[in-house]
């Protein structure tokens, strides 16, 4: 039995029985003799805590004892010991036997609540809640009527009816003295805690003098500053202050209407950008600076956008770095975040703490669950596999594939999401094997593949015997001529090296490979493929296949490969073409995907921090959630409502010494 449970029977047998001690028992009443010396015993073994003993004692009293109050007594005191127990079944007939065989006792009304209590204590709240009204009108003290109350709002508390529990609560309010009044009132406050904002609202504006106004006022005011509706919370606590300058939630009121102004300030104009600008991945920093660069140029080279300003903080790709430079755009009270490309994890929870909207640059999992600030505009593994499994299985038709993948963490993640995906989608997994990426040899896991690595052990091997009726149907003379043309076209030599080297033919039972590997190391695999006859199947790699690298080493071998990629500078839609060429002429270089994405996020954001009516951040973020359709350079985008990004990947493929766009 819960500790919990316990110590509510015992608080409410306890204030039964002071109320039953209002009843006053004449002297003697107890009578003398065998009786009265049991139940002596029975109190002091229950006041030892020997409930066993106590138990058998109040039983052998209740079966032998003519004196209906102490034997009521007796029957409510077993109800409690069982209820201690747990034994709520048990402690229910003890209850319900002193109104139907002692109805005149003043232990009727406890019991009668007392019973009541046990179908709360087992969660049968639906039987509280039914059971409640006819018990009511068998009760005709305050106090009885209170607990009456109190516990089918508790009951209707638990099922959720939380307008029952608070109508519950504000009755029994009503019976309560001056000293139950608290215990009440809190009840009362938890269960409109549990209002949602529209119910709060419409006590709120229909007042009712029966209800704690200044309480739900101030927690509708709270509601609505959580879902970061602050003009409205603003609105409902400067009200509360007026009308309830005495409520002792007052200082809490000032100090949340503080909180709210101060959320209102920062520079509606003026977006952080966290980049890697020195260490390791700096080329990546700076490739992502000239995007952002571009996307400003171009937006403020349209007349009626209002200017923005870019505050670029070096994170170097350091943890610590990272956490300075939010730090500093905090105080810089930026509207907006976009970065970074790597720290991404502990920049998204700084954001979401200090309450600023974020656009990561990351592939890394779950970044968006971090919190609602947090976003994400990058191609990750599960959009990569999810467009090329749904190519291949869904307008290719092929269900059959094979997954050749390096032992390390790139590979083992694409690995297992395109085998989900491809199951998920209907098809077939049909051989999966690794290799060490550090190798440049890797006929043992392709062979592996394809049924050649493992030699058949001899007690299987089952020798070609021919019977007469199998042998060819040759003439002896087309016998002796066939003989001496093999004799004439043969090199003696020759077949013997060629009967060395044969092995069984390669088993291909898959229509595509996939291969989530560098272009580097698919460049060396993909013509090892050709060599143990794995041919006409379609090679299926990731965005880094998306490689010039690629065709350079492998050229005829990975003719028809298929990858996707989040971005496509040969793309023939305009827009891509206008931001080639633009890139081209600031640059003198090609873009790629790097430049691109963080030129559609940084657009995505200018426009969103640029809109009249955003007053605070939290409609930054609603405005990026509303976001419908975005026309990007990487495509059409918008973000789920987790802050993931959506958006429909490039497919490639490989034509000859260049890559074309499968429509």
């Amino acid at each position: 039995m819960k500790l919990k449970h316990v110590v509510l029977i015992f608080s409410i047998i306890t204030l039964l029985w002071s109320c039953a001690a209002q009843t006053t028992v004449a002297p003697g009443s107890a009578g003398t003799g065998k009786g009265a010396a049991l139940f002596a015993r029975a109190e002091e073994s229950l006041a030892a805590g020997s409930y066993d003993e106590a138990l058998a004692l109040y039983l052998q009293y209740t079966q032998s004892s003519k004196n209906e109050l102490l034997a009521a007594a007796a029957l409510m005191k077993i109800g409690f010991i069982h209820e201690s127990k747990g034994e709520y079944e048990q402690a229910r007939a003890a209850y319900q036997r002193i109104p139907a065989e002692y109805p005149a006792s003043s232990f009727v009304q406890d019991a009668l609540v007392a019973e009541l209590s046990t179908y709360y204590y087992q969660g049968r709240y639906p039987d509280v809640i039914r059971l409640a009204p006819a018990v009511m009108q068998r009760l005709t003290s305050n106090l009885y009527i209170l607990k009456v109350y109190a516990v089918a709002g508790d009951a209707h508390l638990a099922t959720d009816s939380v307008i029952d529990a608070i109508d519950s609560y504000v009755r029994a309010r009503e019976h309560a003295t001056e000293a139950e009044l608290p215990a009440i009132l809190d009840k009362l406050k938890e269960a409109i805690a549990r209002l949602d904002t529209a119910d709060l609202a419409i006590l709120v504006n229909f007042p009712d003098d029966s209800l704690p106004m200044g309480f739900l006022m101030y927690q509708l005011g709270l509601n609505y500053a959580l879902e970061e509706k602050y003009d409205d919370a603003l609105n409902i606590l400067a009200e509360f202050t007026q009308r309830h300058p005495d409520n002792k939630n007052r200082i809490l009121v000032e100090s949340l209407i503080e909180e709210i102004k101060k959320n209102a300030v920062f520079e509606h104009q003026t977006i952080g950008v966290l980049l890697p600008l020195s260490g390791p991945y700096e080329r990546f920093g700076f490739r992502a600076l000239k995007g952002i660069e571009l996307a400003l140029a171009q937006y403020s080279s349209l007349g009626d956008n209002p200017p923005i300003n870019i505050s670029v903080k070096d994170t170097g790709a350091d943890p610590d770095k990272t956490i300075m430079a939010l730090e500093e755009l905090h105080q810089e009270q930026v509207a907006a975040i976009l970065g970074p490309i790597v720290t991404s994890e502990i920049a998204g929870r700084e954001a979401q703490r200090m309450g600023i909207p974020i656009i990561t640059l990351t592939q890394k999992d779950d970044i968006p669950k971090i919190g609602d600030k947090v976003f994400r505009n990058f191609i990750t593994p599960k959009m990569q596999v999810e467009a090329i499994a749904s190519f291949t299985v869904e307008s290719l038709g092929l269900y059959r594939f094979a997954i050749l993948y390096p032992d390390e963490n790139y590979g083992r993640t694409f690995m297992n999401l395109f085998w989900d995906e491809i199951i998920e989608l209907g098809g077939e997994v049909v051989g999966v094997e690794t290799y060490n990426p550090k190798q440049t040899d890797f006929t043992d896991p392709i062979k592996k593949l394809v049924g050649l690595y493992y030699e058949i052990p001899e007690d299987l091997i089952v020798e070609d015997i021919m019977t007469e009726d199998e042998f060819p149907l040759l003439s002896p003379e087309e016998d002796d001529e066939a003989l001496v043309e093999e004799a004439l076209d043969s090199d003696p030599e020759e077949a013997d090296e060629e009967q060395e080297e044969e092995e069984p033919a390669a088993i291909v039972d898959f229509d595509g490979i996939f291969i989530p590997d560098s272009p580097g190391l698919a460049g060396l695999i993909v013509p090892q493929l050709a060599y143990y006859d794995i041919k006409d199947v379609y090679l299926l790699g990731t965005n880094l296949w998306h490689s010039d690298t690629l065709i350079k080493m492998a050229d005829q071998y990975v003719q028809g490969a298929v990858m996707p990629d989040g971005f496509f500078a040969e793309s023939t839609r305009p827009v891509v073409q206008n931001f080639v060429a633009e890139f081209r002429e600031t640059y003198q270089e090609k873009p790629d995907f790097i430049e691109a994405v963080v030129f559609d996020s940084a657009m995505i954001l200018f426009h969103a921090v640029s809109r009249p009516y955003i007053r605070y951040r939290n409609e930054i973020r609603d405005e990026l959630l509303n976001l419908a359709n975005f026309p990007g350079i990487t495509g059409i985008t918008r973000f789920d409502e987790t802050g993931e990004v959506q958006k429909r990947l490039h497919l490639l493929r490989i034509k000859g010494k260049r890559f074309v766009e499968l429509e």
